[in-house]
């Protein structure tokens, strides 16, 4: 029998998080080609996250119609999202890697009395057990685990699988089993999120691309190779502990150890030598191309590909050539 998984959309802006997009892909692969997976919803944004699951094919959504979910912490909806997942028959339930996904995941393991993992790569079946995949050691190694038990509760890293592409479909719509929400469990409530300045460009913890530079781009006049090249690639911009500490770049752009950790498909390393606080933040990553005119930097050791020169000849000819490539 094809094991049913239920998707828990995380509610962003109008609609759902980019996360939630990237579990139901990996849920229609575990589902098999025509297998059940539904989706949870809650709050005042359920009927903009309703019609964008329907866009990924998701054909059974479950909707919390209790008005206390709305901003709740995750200890006040994981007995619905328990609830919920038996209603369906599930065997999975698959939340989106983000903070507030993490939280939820294990809650809703010791709710549902299952197993549970954050930051999977990748999931697969071994017959009735689920293999779950994911970096460890700040992405310096990867562990498979061998999940037992019938019930398996997982978040998956950000950007580690693709956005699925399926026919849109107009998915039916139920209230989900769950009663009030015990004001206990409410505890403090979000009223609102206030962006950190970050510059242009998409935030850094959910772009594709991120553009990092360091203490190598100088002066923080020449910062503006790092942003420009962003921009080029449609980029989010980063940097290293260094540039954020001498007040170039807020702290918000930090990527490391005390800063961001980022895992998207592709990193440009900018004038960054390596240090391991600032490897542990972006070691995940899909390709690593370093920029750096030491060829000894420890940057090289973990690139993907890796240029040894100038910087301030090479990305302005790169930033040239993807505008050209582009027609920007």
């Amino acid at each position: 029998m094809t094991p049913s998984v239920l998707v828990v959309g995380e509610p962003h802006g109008d609609g759902l998080a980019p996360v939630t997009a990237e579990a139901v892909g990996v849920a229609h692969v575990l589902a098999g080609a025509d297998g059940p997976v539904a989706g949870l919803v809650g709050g005042a944004g359920s009927a903009s996250a309703i019609r964008e699951l329907g866009q990924f094919g998701v054909g059974r959504v479950l909707r919390i119609d209790d008005p206390g979910v709305e901003g709740a912490s995750p200890g006040a909806l994981a007995r619905a999202v328990a609830a919920a997942a038996s209603t369906v028959g599930a065997r999975l339930v698959l939340l989106g890697g983000t903070t507030f996904g993490r939280d939820l995941a294990g809650r809703v393991a010791v709710a549902w009395n299952a197993a549970a993992v954050n930051g999977a790569t990748d999931l697969r079946w071994d017959g009735e057990a689920l293999l779950a995949r994911r970096p460890v050691l700040g992405g310096r190694a990867t562990e498979t685990r061998r999940l037992l038990g019938g019930r398996y509760v997982v978040s998956t890293r950000p950007h580690a699988f693709p956005v699925p592409e399926r026919p849109p479909v107009s998915p039916s719509v139920e209230a989900a089993p769950a009663g009030p929400v015990p004001p206990l469990l409410l505890g403090p409530k979000r009223l609102g999120v206030k962006a950190v300045p970050s510059g242009s460009g998409p935030a850094l913890a959910d772009a594709a691309i991120v553009v990092s530079g360091g203490r190598g781009v100088r002066a923080p006049e020449n910062f503006r190779l790092v942003e420009e090249l962003a921009s080029a690639l449609g980029a989010a911009v980063g940097a290293s502990r260094a540039v954020t500490d001498a007040g170039w770049r807020p702290a918000s752009l930090q990527v490391g150890q005390t800063g961001r950790t980022v895992a998207p498909q592709l990193y440009i390393a900018i004038g960054i030598s390596g240090a391991i606080q600032h490897l542990v933040g972006m070691m995940s990553s899909r390709v690593i191309v370093a920029i750096n005119n030491d060829p000894a930097a420890s940057i090289f050791r973990v690139a993907d590909y890796g240029i040894a020169g100038d910087l301030f000849e090479i990305v302005p000819a790169l930033t040239a050539e993807v505008r050209r490539v582009r027609g920007t």
